[in-house]
């Protein structure tokens, strides 16, 4: 039977985890989280971590395995998953991978380009300059080093601008020449499930998860994380708004309503980021036994051909 890995991708909020489960207990499988912040274990509440008995449930990787302090992205994210799916495939025919975060979905679909690893002091480096001297000053190197992505990257992306200076500072080589945009060939197959609802409803959900999470103690979690506030991993809705909150810049209750809003905002751009790929079947949160019957068909189909 040939390999499969089904993704269950979707906007925040939509319902993922607790299907996901289901599916993977029903093809006796095992859950991939495809989320680049509850891959630190320093946050649970703001990213929504799966509670301990859903995690017992079934097994999941990319959860936690990871510390804040980590220089971690999407390119590493590749690399690992694809080790961990070869072990994996050894035992299970299918594996499942679940999350919304689109271009670590798009790592493990189509591969990104492989970039040289990077140098901690310079990155280092570089952050203390763009505190010191802000944005427009690591921009204009950028031109004179890489002048074509340079007019590509927005502007006002910090976290594209430093990373494309940090390539072109240790290789000598522009960013840009490292950009194939060619998709790699994967040795298994790619089953890709879309969960949406009513945008009214999907809103709703959003807004009382992100009460929830208060409940939980999302505003104590992030209290013991502002020391750490200028790291990356923390540049995330639901952490920025309370160091704002920290910080005098809003009331708390300013600071929970900006976490809802910015999180219906990041759903949108989900979404608008799936609703490009073809391959995506897309199904209600309430359809499990439709969907379970969709792969069903799918993993028979494939297995016949």
């Amino acid at each position: 039977m040939p390999k499969t890995l089904l993704i269950l991708l979707g906007p925040t909020g939509v319902g993922k985890t607790d299907l996901s489960i289901d599916i993977a207990t029903y093809f006796e499988s095992e859950i991939i989280s495809c989320d680049s912040r509850q891959i630190f274990r320093e946050m649970n509440i703001g990213t929504a971590v799966p509670d301990r008995k859903s995690l017992q449930t079934i097994p999941h990787h990319f959860i936690g395995s990871h510390s804040i302090h980590d220089y971690y992205n999407a390119s590493k994210f590749e690399i690992e998953v694809i080790e961990r799916l070869d072990e994996l495939f050894q035992t299970k025919d299918i594996v499942i991978m679940t999350g919304g975060s689109m271009l670590y979905i798009d790592a493990i679909c189509k591969g990104l380009d492989d970039l040289p690893d990077i140098d901690h002091q310079l990155r280092q480096s570089l952050m203390e300059r763009l505190e010191s001297e802000g944005i427009t000053s690591l921009l204009d190197e950028l031109r004179d080093l890489d002048p074509v992505y340079s007019l590509e990257v927005d502007p006002k992306n910090p976290k594209r601008i430093l990373h494309a200076l940090e390539i072109c500072l240790m290789t000598g080589i522009p960013f840009s020449s490292f950009r194939t945009n060619q998709s790699k060939t994967r040795p298994f197959n790619i089953l890709k499930v879309g969960l949406n609802c009513d945008r009214e409803v999907l809103y709703n959900r959003i807004n009382e998860r992100v009460e929830k999470m208060f409940a939980e103690g999302l505003e104590e979690e992030a209290l013991q994380l502002y020391p750490s506030r200028q790291l990356n991993s923390l540049n995330t809705v639901g952490y920025r708004e309370l160091f704002d909150y920290f910080d005098g810049k809003l009331t708390l209750e300013a600071a929970k309503e900006k976490i809802k809003a910015n999180s219906r905002k990041y759903a949108r751009k989900q979404l608008t980021w799936f609703r490009r790929d073809p391959e995506i079947t897309w199904f209600t949160p309430g359809m499990k036994a439709e969907i379970i019957s969709f792969v069903s068909q799918q993993l028979q189909q494939k297995n016949h051909m």
